[in-house]
């Protein structure tokens, strides 16, 4: 289904940066975002709750594979809150996610909801804002694992949205994050990153630019799909990705992703590195995502194997860095094909023997739906372009999950009716 062209943008819509730092003027109205399908009914036991005190009650005595049901309402969170339960969903009853929001503007701690010794935790139809670190947090080196977040709202979290933190190295193969899943949420931030919402985040050390979307280390067979990204923003542009997998990342997919006005979009690595990582990110698909203005890079690869940058449409005629895809360091392996740029030519600043194929360079601000919006989506046939692609077997499908036929438009749309 195709997305409808949005009418009215971030300028109109999200709040001035000295409105208070506990108000919100709500999410962007993004009509074309994909939306969630509804979970399927509760099952096993349904604990329901109205009340902080209830929801913290109820984290201890629910039962593995029980269900946490979230009256609608505003819940001011006092401290951390953790799932530690196998199985246990954690959801809003109305299954609207704007209508239960868990904020934490007066918590004591710095995180917000955390999971621990715990597998299967799936958490949806919710909104979390408001603190200082993390917002999500799967605590791997205590044991989470296979955890799925799904259309949730994650709104002024100051550093990461979700974070997967290092595990132990004795411990890594048992302990590291497997099969999770984060899709149709929307991540977004009223204003750039400020040295009163972090006061760790220092002049002298990351300059009020330590915030990203996704953060994860040390991931194997995640899914990061359908979600939504505006405004990650720091203090003075240089913030971390919007989706950041590094450390010895291995065999995840990041596909239909949308990114806009965020300082980094689609991160596989970055140039630093422990001594004990050599490579991080190994055998990663980076496909049918739209990116747009993200100036300190569109996609990046750095020191990655065997990784693929696919069908991706990055927009960005006036990038600043020049970086709309941006590949770095060893990159042995990589497959970089039917990528739509339009803005600067990618940078190449590796030795590595890149496969490249059908990719294309041209800037079509007024042959895209709404390139001001971030609706990258092509309007018309645009020769060079349209059935230009090389047919790759593992993009059977475009950002709308509509079927490539067997001669594919470069980028992440596929235009119908061309």
């Amino acid at each position: 289904m195709r997305w409808i062209r949005l009418v009215a943008w971030v300028v109109g819509l999200l709040p001035l940066a000295s409105e208070a730092a506990g108000a919100s003027a709500g999410p962007p109205a993004l009509a074309w975002l994909p939306k969630a399908s509804p979970l399927p009914a509760p099952a096993g036991q349904i604990i329901r709750v109205s009340t902080v005190d209830e929801l913290f009650a109820a984290a201890e005595k629910v039962q593995p594979g029980g269900t946490i049901l979230l009256a609608d309402g505003h819940y001011a969170m006092p401290r951390y809150f953790e799932i530690h339960t196998d199985g246990v969903t954690l959801r809003s009853a109305s299954g609207v996610r704007e209508r239960v929001v868990l904020d934490g503007a007066t918590s004591r701690h710095i995180e917000l909801v955390g999971i621990s010794r715990a597998s299967r935790v799936t958490i949806a139809d919710l909104t979390i804002q408001n603190i200082r670190a993390n917002g999500f947090k799967i605590n791997a080196d205590r044991g989470a694992n296979r955890v799925t977040i799904r259309n949730c709202v994650i709104h002024n979290i100051w550093q990461r949205g979700i974070k997967g933190p290092a595990v132990p190295k004795e411990r890594r193969e048992e302990l590291r994050p497997v099969d999770c899943r984060v899709e149709y949420c929307l991540f977004y931030n009223d204003r750039p990153k400020q040295f009163a919402d972090d006061p760790s985040d220092k002049p002298d050390g990351f300059g009020g630019n330590y915030i990203g979307g996704i953060d994860v280390m040390y991931p194997r067979g995640w899914v990061i799909r359908d979600n939504v990204f505006v405004g990650i923003q720091g203090r003075t542009r240089q913030a971390r990705g919007a989706i950041f997998l590094w450390h010895d990342a291995r065999d995840c997919v990041v596909e239909r992703n949308v990114i806009v006005d965020c300082d980094s979009g689609i991160c596989l690595g970055n140039s630093y590195r422990a001594p004990e990582t050599q490579i991080h990110c190994t055998g990663c698909v980076v496909r049918n995502n739209f990116v747009v203005r993200c100036p300190e890079n569109g996609i990046l690869a750095d020191y990655t194997r065997d990784c693929r940058i696919l069908h991706n449409t990055i927009h960005d005629p006036a990038s600043r860095l020049r970086r709309l895809i941006r590949l770095v360091h060893d990159n042995a392996g990589l497959v970089v094909a039917n990528n739509l740029l339009s803005g600067p030519e990618m940078r190449v600043e590796t030795d590595a023997k890149i496969d490249f194929r059908g990719n294309v360079t041209r800037v079509l601000s007024e042959r895209f739906a709404d390139a001001a919006a971030g609706d990258l989506h092509l309007e018309g046939r645009v020769e060079g372009v349209v059935d230009a692609g090389v047919p790759l077997g593992d993009v059977p499908e475009d950002i709308d999950r509509q079927r490539r036929d067997a001669k594919p438009d470069v980028g992440a749309d596929e235009a119908p009716g061309n």
